[in-house]
């Protein structure tokens, strides 16, 4: 059977929106306890998860992460409870339209095919 994936994209006014790597950019934070460390994770520079993270916590009603700064016990970030609540939704979400994606497309894939071997 033909797998059937699906990748959604929520947008919050024009420029603003969450999708799959944001999330697991804060899944990556939730995980390490560091920005840096998902970054690294994810093959990004800091710099571009910083950002990321800037972006999130000021499009949406409250701010997804908490930064730690640096210094003789380091300095880390935590995901707020609207950035561990965000990932659950988005997370349902795609699990929920993954499933119906199969339902209403799963006829039109095509069939695959076997190697012999």
């Amino acid at each position: 059977m033909t797998q059937i994936s699906v990748q959604i994209r929520i947008n919050f006014n024009a420029e603003r929106a969450i999708g799959p790597g944001r999330i697991e950019l804060l899944e990556g934070v939730q995980r390490t306890g560091s920005l840096a460390q998902a970054a690294r994770g994810m093959k990004m520079s800091y710099r571009r998860a910083w950002q990321l993270m800037q972006s999130l916590n000021s499009c949406l009603a409250s701010p997804v992460s908490v930064a730690a700064k640096g210094g003789r016990h380091g300095g880390g970030a935590t995901l707020t409870p609207a950035g561990k609540a965000l990932i659950r939704a988005y997370r349902g979400f795609e699990t929920r339209m993954t499933r119906e994606s199969r339902l209403r497309f799963g006829k039109f894939a095509p069939p695959q095919s076997r190697r012999d071997g």
